[in-house]
């Protein structure tokens, strides 16, 4: 697929796309003309990426990982620094509360709807 079928299926802008490529986040082919060419697992790629970055984690770090994150049970990680698995460890725990913040908003507004569409009175 080309960068803007691609751009449309992920809602990533094509500049963020060339961006990731730089990055070595992402790999494309060129065409003859010149045209940047994807594979369809790309799409998932993006959105994996697109994900860690909203969780706040570097795109270095995302480069380092994302090897990892194709098969977690064969995961070789040679070069993970004491700084680094700190690092990873810290996003992790970010990542956590984020998540308990969520399901505590989402919670709070079910009730609130549950309250509304059913006439109830808090």
């Amino acid at each position: 697929m080309r960068i803007g079928e691609l751009s449309q299926r992920t809602g990533t802008p094509r500049r963020l796309l060339r961006y990731y490529e730089e990055q070595g986040l992402i790999v494309s082919d060129r065409c003859a003309n010149g045209y940047r060419a994807y594979d369809e697992p790309t799409v998932d790629r993006v959105l994996q990426i697109r994900g860690l970055l909203d969780a706040g984690l570097p795109t270095r770090i995302i480069r380092q990982i994302l090897p990892c994150l194709n098969g977690p049970r064969a995961i070789h990680f040679p070069d993970a620094t004491p700084e680094m698995l700190a690092t990873l460890e810290h996003e992790r725990d970010r990542m956590t509360e984020r998540i308990e913040t969520l399901c505590r908003n989402r919670d709070a507004i079910g009730a609130y709807l549950a309250v509304v569409r059913g006439g109830v009175r808090a």
